[in-house]
């Protein structure tokens, strides 16, 4: 039976937060027959959890997770933030006696009930701004023309004026023998209990955050080349040659591998996780048949108007010499400015950045480089001993006789927040003396930024 064939002026090719935000965009404001195709689950990465609008055959297909900012993944990022909390709490005064352990499996419920319901507000979203959207895998054809395989196999085709592609990336496995007993992103939400022992391989900003959940969850947490220890265990230049299942405790592996300390080991452990970077989801499209250009990474070759060779074809996310993991912002104009983009690790304490490095000012601007730096206990710590104490740590770099502030970077608790705001006066071309300007909100951290010396 031949596919059967609609027709639209826009089709979105992903279902994640930039194709979302353009697809509405596209119907509700500018009227155009719009239509999107998402294979897992509406809100991409940036959601994902348990509880799709349109649930896959079985719950491990839902997590499609990328390494920046997830909503479950912040959820429990909250949850470890909690216990570290509680464990804080003593030095204030409070006597907490823990009755029971964290109990996993609730807060995983609550946490996938709650981003369920994000999947009915996205898809109650797309229904109000008519866009129409199907569960199923495109391949596009040609510049006008994408197949659609729909989850039952039947297949449509759909032509369309333009088509955008917003298909985001998946998680990277290493091919290592007995590789395929760990777990990637999605496989952490699937966990039903707290592992006791926990080995993270991978340095990136998803390792770190995970690291961090593990810890403060009170697993014995093992990580690779992290900066950020606290209390986990690092295994510097480490290598990992193979992974087994122990044949003598169920649900645990052994994974072999080398370090700076050891030319070879084997660590014990109940949770193996993968976070060595991601590549794209574009591998079965089929993009040559439609002539699209990519690089040797498998990046769309995009312009700064996401713009790809082919014309009507664009591409969003996926630009040759920049990787993002880009949220509604890219759909809002015609042409984002990465320059200057703010950045957080969600890490214990919180690392935030926008702009460029010490050494790549000086590299760039030679004398013309100013550096302000401060490092100090946050006033929370005020009632720790000294050993407990976390410290801050804020810099500004400056350029000229202006002082323009070309990069900013931070550590300690709440830095997130505070880089938001921040992120906007250094879009705008802010200098040492604005921010000298601003009155300092006391007492806060953030007023260290505009008291530096």
């Amino acid at each position: 039976m031949a596919p059967i064939t609609k027709v639209c002026d826009y089709l979105v090719i992903g279902g994640g937060s930039g194709g979302l935000a353009s697809a509405r965009r596209a119907s509700g404001q500018s009227r155009a027959k719009t239509k999107a195709i998402e294979s897992i689950c509406l809100g991409g990465g940036h959601v994902s959890t348990l509880g799709s609008v349109h649930p896959p055959a079985s719950r491990r297909q839902l997590w499609d997770t990328n390494d920046y900012q997830d909503v479950s993944l912040k959820v429990t990022w909250n949850a470890a933030a909690i216990a570290e909390t509680l464990h804080e709490a003593k030095a204030y005064g409070f006597a907490i006696k823990e009755t029971a352990p964290f109990d996993w499996k609730t807060f995983q419920q609550k946490r996938d009930a709650y981003v369920a319901r994000l999947y009915g507000i996205y898809a109650k979203n797309f229904g109000n701004d008519r866009v129409e959207w199907l569960h199923g895998r495109a391949h596009p054809l040609s510049k006008n023309e994408a197949e659609v395989v729909l989850d039952d196999g039947s297949k449509e085709s759909i032509r369309a004026k333009k088509i955008l592609l917003a298909t985001g990336g998946h998680p990277n496995i290493p091919e290592a023998p007995g590789s395929e007993l760990g777990i990637i992103s999605d496989g952490f939400f699937d966990l039903g209990k707290r592992p006791e022992k926990v080995a993270l391989v991978g340095a990136g900003y998803m390792a770190v955050e995970m690291a961090g959940i593990f810890h403060h969850l009170d697993s014995e947490t093992h990580n690779t080349d992290s900066e950020i220890v606290g209390g986990i265990i690092i295994h510097r230049n480490s290598s990992q040659s193979k992974v087994e299942k122990d044949p003598e405790k169920a649900g645990w592996l052994k994974l072999h591998y080398s370090d700076s300390e050891n030319k070879s080991g084997t660590l014990d452990i109940d949770c193996l996780f993968w976070a060595i970077g991601r590549s794209l989801e574009v591998g079965d499209l089929g993009l040559d048949r439609a002539g699209v250009k990519q690089n040797e990474r498998g990046q769309n070759i995009a312009d700064d108007y996401q713009n790809t060779n082919v014309d009507g074809i664009y591409s969003l996310g996926d630009r040759q010499d920049v990787y993002l993991p880009i949220d509604s912002s890219a759909a809002k104009n015609a042409k984002l400015d990465y320059t200057n983009t703010p950045s957080v690790v969600f890490a214990h304490p919180e690392v935030g950045s926008i702009g460029i490095t010490e050494p790549e000012a000086r590299e760039k601007y030679a004398d013309k480089v100013k550096v302000y730096n401060t490092s100090f206990a946050a006033m929370y710590y005020a009632m720790m001993e000294l050993n407990e104490k976390a410290l801050s740590s804020h810099k500004l770099i400056c350029v000229g006789p202006e002082e323009k502030v070309v990069g900013l970077h931070i550590l300690g608790s709440d830095c997130s927040e505070m880089l938001q705001g921040f992120g906007v006066a250094i879009k705008m071309g802010a200098t040492k003396k604005d921010f000298d300007s601003c009155v300092a909100i006391h007492p806060t951290s953030a007023e260290e930024l505009v008291t530096l010396k």
